[in-house]
């Protein structure tokens, strides 16, 4: 049976109606702007990922502590960020950051980015899996995948990101069959070199295709060499307008 887990009260609860996952601003020094305007009342919020330094960094940041304290103030979830590296980390690795996270940012759950989709890597992410939940309790997991995987990982995590990419490629992209099984909240989708006259359309691929968390970004990826998650899209306050008010189907 699937893992569902309970959500904090607040404005950023998890409902069926779509909310924002966001992938990980840059550091709260580098984005004060996107880091500060997370806990602005009505912002349809489902969880953010900290990334303090490809991981929870080599000792406590203060910045980021802080950072994180507001939006877990305001029942924000917030997700430690590990890089599974498509199964090539190792699983003490893991493990040792996720402590990290816990001991000195008090996360709510992680994100494992870069997750692997393959059927024989499934055992490894299931015993990841299983020992974070045994660390968190009550927490929250989001496998990264970027795309659709081998079904089975749908009964080890809480949802799983089964679109990241360019515009280019979501407007064409086809939903795997299998999802149906599933409720939207346990899908996630993040589009990055989205232009703003596309809005309603994008939204209406995310309804359609049954992912309830989203995040949309005009920024781009340089062809790989930049971080489109880092800053703010330019039509953020638009897009959290008609989020937070609903999108007619």
């Amino acid at each position: 049976m699937p893992y569902l887990t309970s959500t904090p009260t607040g404005t950023a609860s998890t409902d069926l109606r779509i909310g924002f996952g966001i992938p990980g601003y840059a550091h709260p020094l580098v984005a004060p702007v996107e880091w500060g305007g997370l806990t602005r009342p009505g912002t349809p919020l489902h969880w953010v990922v900290l990334n303090v330094s490809d991981g929870p960094g080599a000792r406590p940041d203060p910045h980021c502590l802080e950072a994180a304290g507001r939006l877990r103030n305001a029942g924000v979830r917030v997700l430690g960020h590990l890089d599974v590296t498509y199964g090539a980390r190792a699983f003490g690795e893991l493990v040792s950051e996720a402590h990290r996270y816990l001991d000195w940012y008090q996360v709510d759950g992680f994100l494992l980015d870069r997750c692997p989709t393959e059927r024989t890597a499934l055992p490894e992410i299931r015993r990841t899996t299983d020992t974070l939940r045994s660390l968190l309790g009550d927490g929250h997991l989001v496998l990264g995948h970027g795309t659709h995987p081998y079904p089975g990982y749908a009964e080890t995590a809480d949802q799983l990101v089964t679109f990241s990419g360019p515009w280019s490629d979501y407007r064409w992209s086809q939903v795997a069959e299998w999802t149906a099984e599933y409720p939207p909240e346990r899908f996630c989708h993040f589009v990055h070199g989205m232009p703003r006259g596309h809005l309603d359309e994008a939204l209406r691929i995310a309804r359609w295709q049954g992912a309830s968390t989203i995040y949309f970004t005009d920024r781009t990826d340089r062809g790989g060499s930049a971080d489109p998650w880092e800053s703010l899209p330019g039509y953020w306050d638009e897009l959290v307008s008609r989020i937070g008010t609903g999108v007619s189907e």
